[in-house]
């Protein structure tokens, strides 16, 4: 993306979303669900201000992804780092939480405005994956159904790639 051929609308978000790093750290962007899938909200300004990916969530509620989104750029710039394939049990009361890598690919459809702050789509992107509160992750055989296609897993194959599920990771 060439930052010289912008329209006036993508002008005034990216000037929005500097302001808002500037302001707090990062800025969440959310897009509610439609007919075509689950609604998704990420973050822009965690590379660019504390060296941190940007993260993405896919499927939870607005506010519980604006929260999650809030806590995870808040733990990055107090040093934290989060690693595929463990799970995070301190997001959500127990429940948990795995990151795994964000395939390019996705970025234009999930992470399209954090272009306006990275044009060369050279940053990188952990999606934040949330299990049932009985601890069932999409891609698990008891997972509920349908759960699988509301919170689509962001790599090449749709499934983790940066750990074995039930062998070293969740």
């Amino acid at each position: 993306m060439s930052l010289d051929h912008i329209s006036e609308e993508e002008a005034e978000l990216r000037a929005w979303l500097l302001a808002e790093c500037d302001r707090t750290g990062h800025a969440v962007i959310q897009v509610s669900d439609d007919e075509f899938g689950a609604g998704y909200s990420f973050s822009v300004g965690a590379w660019r201000v504390h060296g941190a990916p940007e993260a993405v969530v896919v499927g939870l509620p607005a506010e519980m992804a604006l929260g999650l989104i809030d806590l995870y750029v808040r733990r990055v710039s107090e040093g934290e780092r989060f690693f595929p394939g463990l799970p995070y049990l301190d997001f959500f009361d127990g429940t948990p939480v795995v990151v795994e890598r964000v395939h390019q690919a996705f970025y234009p459809e999930y992470l399209g405005s954090a272009l306006l702050l990275y044009p060369s789509g050279q940053f990188p992107a952990l999606q934040l994956i949330v299990a049932t509160p009985d601890g069932h992750f999409p891609w698990h055989d008891r997972a509920p159904k349908g759960f699988r296609e509301w919170q689509p897993v962001l790599t090449d194959s749709g499934m983790p790639e940066s750990w074995r599920p039930g062998v070293d990771g969740p």
